[in-house]
């Protein structure tokens, strides 16, 4: 799999800067595009989360599909999702030919905003098949909680997908926390943040993708950037690098 993470000022989230983002990704060879948390209507815009949240099924989503297909890269983007009355923060993986792969709700909401903005999904979603690995999703302070990568990678899960809008001052999630679950699970984290300000937040950047060894195959520093990295096979890595705690736990209760 070739991975493409892009960080994201918010700025223009615009379907046409979506497409000519997906044209870059896919000229580079990339099977798949991932963009930060909430990037369909923005992060730190509770004016818009209700006001332009979409359905997963209609126009909008059917418009993001078929320029994804007429690119021939998946894309794997946060997103705000009406269903009825109840608005979640979402994140949707949206497969070359256009079909979508995978869909999933926020469980771990963080912070007041969020609160007030959103309902918590209840459950992971499925692992899905991606560019010939099993992949999984979630979004942003899910990954701070072992647990739910834990869970995926238990279902398979070789790649995790994580859309995020982490704000400054928390650094130590990129640069220590995700790495960590990738070793913790022997798997690769795409950790896709924005970076600038929006309506009074200051995004910390650093996103990276990390590989099961627990080292960054690529990292951004605090501006707009598109990273590309053909991720390795985990029979690439020495037996030594890679953790085999996850198998060998054993449960040992106070007395």
């Amino acid at each position: 799999m070739k991975l493409a993470l892009f960080q994201s000022a918010p700025a223009d989230h615009s379907f046409e800067r979506t497409e000519a983002l997906l044209h870059t990704a896919a000229r580079q060879g990339a099977d798949v595009l991932v963009l930060p948390e909430l990037f369909f209507p923005g992060y730190n815009r509770p004016d818009l989360h209700h006001a332009e949240a979409q359905p997963i099924a209609g126009a909008w989503m059917d418009d993001l599909r078929t320029r994804v297909a007429d690119t021939g890269c998946a894309l794997v983007f946060g997103w705000a999702e009406r269903s009825g009355s109840t608005v979640y923060n979402a994140a949707s993986c949206i497969g070359a030919d256009g079909a979508i792969l995978s869909h999933y709700r926020k469980v771990q909401l963080f912070g007041d905003m969020e609160r007030a903005s959103f309902t918590a999904g209840d459950h992971l979603s499925p692992t899905f098949q991606l560019a010939g690995r099993t992949c999984g999703i979630l979004i942003c302070y899910d990954i701070e909680f072992p647990g739910h990568a834990a869970t995926l990678a238990r279902a398979g899960a070789e790649v995790l997908f994580v859309p995020t809008a982490n704000p400054a001052g928390y650094e130590h999630v990129q640069e220590v926390l995700v790495p960590t679950r990738a070793h913790e699970n022997r798997a690769f984290v795409a950790y896709a943040n924005s970076c600038g300000a929006e309506n009074g937040i200051q995004f910390g950047g650093g996103s990276v993708i990390a590989g099961p060894d627990g080292r960054a195959l690529a990292r951004a520093g605090m501006d707009e950037t598109l990273l590309i990295v053909d991720l390795p096979k985990l029979t690439d890595y020495p037996p030594e690098a890679l953790s085999i705690q996850g198998t060998e736990f054993r449960p040992a209760p106070i007395k």
